[in-house]
């Protein structure tokens, strides 16, 4: 496949710049692949189209404000990291701009200083491998400095956190949210649960791969990078109770679709911002 094949035309009005008020209230469209229709409902009609013995799969991953603007220490140049990836303690691969700056030994302060980062190695991917350097609780610094990375065609300021995140977020470890899932709220899954739809969890952190463009034509050549993953023995049981039962497993967003793959029997439920 040729990355021209998914060409199409989106105006750029269309393109929300600041979430809905009501998260279950964002616009859904209906695929009926049999009749071939095309249908525009409200997000909260997912209901109508899930049945009893069906297993939705979420993904409960938890976004960090991973988006930092510092400067590099010895020239006040203004330098932008995207925290990527925890190696271990608090040393991280971390996506830099502008990147050619940043060379092994350099030093960038943030915050008027509460964080600072050295630069320990350029790695292959163009990345860098940094050691921050903090006094206190790493995450609370973040919380303080960071900023939700939010997608590049959003050009408008994300002011609460909260909203770039799902309802059932828990696990830290997101440089991005499952957008997909952004839609749900309590009390629409307390109705899919009392429908008889079993909800299971995975958690798979989004990766640098939210971010990489696609840069060959040929899609097979595009390098994917690498995501962690888990999930618990309690809802592996879940889906697969589902599927021995006959049930369909419904995958939200295609961070869950990378772990598992969705059944469906007519229809395809995709979601639009």
């Amino acid at each position: 496949m040729k990355v021209s094949d998914f060409n199409y035309n989106l105006p750029e009005e269309l393109i929300a710049q600041t979430p809905i008020q009501k998260r279950d209230e964002s616009r859904l469209m209906i695929l009926d692949k049999t009749k071939k229709t095309i249908e525009h409902k409200v997000f909260k009609d997912i209901l109508d189209y899930l049945k009893p013995g069906d297993c939705l799969v979420r993904n409960n991953t938890k976004v960090i404000p991973a988006r930092l603007y510092g400067v590099k220490e010895d020239t006040g140049v203004n330098v932008e990291f995207l925290l990527l990836n925890r190696i271990e303690g608090d040393i991280w691969e971390v996506m830099v701009h502008p990147g050619r700056r940043l060379k092994q030994g350099a030093k960038v302060v943030f915050g008027n200083g509460i964080l600072k980062a050295e630069i320990l190695e350029h790695m292959d991917n163009g990345n860098r491998k940094v050691r921050f350097e903090y006094s206190g609780i790493f995450n609370e610094i973040l919380d303080q400095i960071g900023l939700m990375p939010l997608p590049p065609y959003i050009k408008e300021r994300l002011n609460d956190k909260d909203r770039y995140q799902t309802v059932y977020a828990k696990y830290e470890g997101s440089a991005a949210a499952p957008t997909a899932g952004l839609h749900f709220t309590d009390e629409l899954l307390d109705k899919i649960t009392q429908k008889g739809v079993e909800i299971a969890n995975v958690t798979l952190h989004v990766g640098i791969g939210t971010f990489r463009p696609v840069k060959v034509e040929n899609i097979e050549e595009h390098d994917m990078h690498s995501e962690h993953y888990y999930i618990k023995e309690e809802d592996a049981n879940k889906i697969n109770n589902a599927k021995r039962n006959g049930g369909r497993i419904i995958s939200v967003g295609t961070t869950s679709c990378r772990v598992l793959e969705s059944v469906a029997d007519n229809k395809r439920i995709c979601k639009r911002n």
